[in-house]
């Protein structure tokens, strides 16, 4: 009896390590989503076109070399919260209630419960989770004066009754974020305070809710980039980078002896102001050692990817890791240094961050699995920031409802080259501010207006048309919108995008 019983415990035992090492065949995930990065930043990117190369970045380089590489990338609107809905959620920002973002930190998310999101769907697809940095999605928190109630926006007074202790709803642990690092708006707007696990992390032992204005961003050496509210005492964007960082190396270190992958959500600071590049990373020093601040931002993300890649390894799991790198819309063109240098952030495309142009949307956008996706490969057809949720669900093996993530397209056989090209016909970008439509269809791109004062947005007219096969350098210079020989290829245009708008068609493809 003995015997059989330490045959039975052996097999028992057997049968648990297989186990887990069938769920270890999933590979773990990391999202790099980085912050006004644009195509011109990223000197892969820079070398593809032949251009002048005033700063390296390594790291990101090595990386984007083991895996395929998207030239004609897109972020799904050139402006920030907007991309951010569309890329956790795989649904393109007109099927939002609020199609043109949350931009405040106290704002109500738009992200419903039900929906699936990054969060949600790693959850189901049994990851551990965790999210790390940039949210600006909206939340909600408490009233200061009533801790039962949920704090509304000020308008354009000062938001002090509001209960920094912890984010009561809507944030990464609303969506299924095991573990969560979080800057509710980045490091350019109020609060101006990180929450760990959803309850507010002082910066240091003495760190306490202070008001942060012009006078105390003056005091440590930066400005004031929009609205003065509360924040922690010690609050210093210069330090937020190496936080991150080293939050995220320790996420990968714990969960690497885990029974079952992880999914890491990183959206780091960089490259959006204020301009403040922590003195040194991981032995490395950063501020000051470029030609300008911007560029100091860009050599800090660029260690921050290093860092993270060197724990893999490190842990033994890099082999069995998905990677992709990608970033929220185009670059910034604010930084008279990086200028006269030569640095450019948009690399040969018309345009900048809010813009419809090229400029304001194209992005570095690269993917690696080692010994799954082709290494050192190029892919020329468009792609857009929304398609890496389907392409996660994928690689987790999780199957995602027909009626969820609706604009989200499975790159994942374009990636192992089992598709070689993909079906769809056409992708829908959003612009800035201006409010403008973009659909791209082969060569061709039409910028429609949307009506500003129209709040159904159903006002549109085509304002631009580009041959995006000229000469990159010209072909969003001459606009052929009045030119009579185009007039069916505008009206085909444009009735394709009211057609795929207002039909609210399924447009992604998960498997």
């Amino acid at each position: 009896m003995k015997k059989r019983g330490l045959v039975f415990f052996t097999f028992f035992i057997g049968v648990i390590v297989l186990s887990n090492a069938q769920e270890n065949k999933r590979p773990n995930v990391i999202v790099v989503l980085a912050d006004d990065i644009g195509v011109g930043d990223i000197s892969y990117y820079r070398n593809l076109h032949k251009g002048k190369v005033v700063l390296e970045t390594p790291n990101i380089d090595k990386l984007a070399n083991q895996g395929t590489t998207f030239t004609n990338a897109h972020a799904p609107a050139a402006l920030c919260a907007t991309s951010r809905y569309s890329i956790m959620t795989g649904n393109s920002n007109y099927r939002s209630p609020k199609p043109w973002g949350v931009w405040s930190g106290y704002a109500a998310t738009e992200i419903t419960k039900e929906q699936i999101s990054l969060g949600r769907l790693m959850k189901k697809a049994n990851y551990h989770t965790a999210f790390l940095g940039k949210w600006h999605m909206g939340m909600s928190f408490a009233k200061k004066s009533n801790p039962n109630e949920i704090y509304e926006i000020a308008g354009k007074k000062s938001n002090i009754n509001v209960d920094l202790s912890k984010i009561v709803d809507g944030g990464p642990a609303t969506h299924h974020f095991d573990y969560s690092f979080t800057l509710p708006s980045g490091i350019q707007n109020e609060p101006y305070a990180a929450f760990e696990n959803s309850k507010w992390y002082p910066l240091q032992k003495n760190s306490e809710i202070a008001f942060v204005d012009e006078v105390f961003m003056e005091r440590i050496g930066s400005e004031l980039e929009k609205k003065a509210g509360l924040g922690d005492s010690n609050w210093n964007p210069s330090e937020i980078g190496p936080l991150l960082a080293n939050k995220a190396v320790n996420f990968i270190a714990d969960k690497a002896k885990s029974d079952k992958p992880f999914f890491m959500y990183y959206c780091s600071q960089a490259v959006h102001t204020p301009h403040m590049a922590s003195e040194e990373l991981n032995g490395v020093k950063i501020a000051g050692t470029t030609p300008s601040r911007h560029m100091d931002m860009i050599k800090e993300l660029d260690v921050q990817v290093g860092m993270m890649v060197e724990e893999l390894k490190k842990q033994g799991i890099y082999e069995n890791t998905v990677f992709i790198f990608t970033s929220d819309n185009g670059g910034l063109h604010v930084d008279g240094d990086t200028w006269n240098v030569g640095h450019e952030p948009s690399d040969i495309y018309r345009g900048k961050k809010n813009d419809p142009y090229e400029g304001g949307h194209r992005v570095p956008f690269f993917a690696v699995w080692p010994n799954h996706i082709k290494a050192k490969q190029t892919v020329s057809y468009p792609v857009i920031g929304l398609d890496i949720l389907a392409t996660i669900a994928a690689a987790a093996e999780y199957k995602i409802p027909n009626t969820e993530a609706l604009d989200s397209y499975n790159l994942l056989p374009l990636l192992t080259g089992v598709e070689k090209k993909p079906s769809r016909q056409n992708i829908l970008v959003q612009g800035g501010t201006g409010r403008e439509a973009i659909i791209i269809e082969g060569d061709w791109k039409l910028i429609i207006q949307i009506d500003k004062k129209d709040q159904t947005n159903q006002k549109r007219k085509p304002i631009a048309l580009f041959n995006l096969k000229l000469n990159p350098t010209e072909d969003e210079q001459k606009n052929l919108i009045a030119v009579k020989k185009y007039q069916k290829k505008v009206k085909k245009l444009f009735a394709n995008y009211n057609q795929t708008r207002d039909s609210k068609i399924n447009t992604g493809k998960h498997f």
